[in-house]
């Protein structure tokens, strides 16, 4: 069984993001590339990340109009990543079609409410819910459009898990007992994450920025 935790290379810098990956990559599970990193460096610089030999975790989190959305991800189809992301806000159609233009092999997961928004945040862009009931009903949402998962904070993952018992959940914004919280909003510790259903935990900074990554991340994983 590989690790469940993901390390997010949240950096356009392509040298760094090697270094990084490889002195964790003895105890990590796989590696996030977000937009920062894609902007910079492109498919080249994802395939150069697929080399070091750790699943890819492309979270582009695509939320466009459902042929568009098909178009960029048969566009990314021959780096095969492990992980998609995707905005459940983008509708039902939009799941569907991503999911259809997906390799086999790669996981689709949608987005329901960023880590970084709480309920006033929702407020002021129309969503009358709060952050938990938004994650909960996105969350049906993804599993009747027939794509493999959700991401959502750890606050939220038991009840998404609950209603959906054999879907995928990744887990940002997860902190160690000891680390800051940067600009998240809703924030657990890796193992209380894991307890409450997430199948994978992405964990950035706590890693990326340590004094020894490698250790860091070993230290993560011991909770685990």
């Amino acid at each position: 069984m590989s690790s469940p935790l993901y390390v997010a290379l949240d950096t356009p810098d392509l040298a760094r993001a090697k270094a990084i990956a490889a002195r964790v990559r003895n105890h990590v599970g796989g590696l996030k590339l977000g937009l920062e990193f894609f902007m910079a460096n492109g498919r080249a610089g994802v395939r150069e990340m697929a080399d070091i030999g750790l699943p890819i975790f492309l979270d582009l989190k695509f939320h466009d109009i459902p042929n568009t959305v098909a178009k960029a991800i048969q566009a990314l189809r021959p780096l095969e990543p492990a992980i998609l992301t995707v905005h459940a806000s983008g509708g039902r159609a939009m799941l569907e079609d991503a999911k259809a233009a997906a390799p086999t092999g790669t996981k689709v997961v949608a987005v329901t409410v960023l880590t970084s928004l709480d309920g006033s945040d929702l407020r002021s862009v129309g969503v009358a819910s709060d952050p938990h009931e938004q994650v909960v009903r996105l969350t049906e949402l993804a599993r009747e459009a027939g794509i493999d998962g959700v991401v959502c904070s750890g606050e939220e993952v038991a009840a998404a898990h609950k209603k959906w018992p054999t879907g995928f959940f990744v887990v940002p914004g997860v902190r160690p007992a000891n680390g800051a919280a940067g600009d998240q909003k809703r924030v657990v510790t890796p193992r209380a994450a894991l307890d409450a259903g997430a199948s994978i935990l992405v964990v950035g900074r706590p890693i990326t920025q340590a004094e020894d990554p490698d250790l860091a991340a070993r230290a993560i994983e011991a909770t685990l």
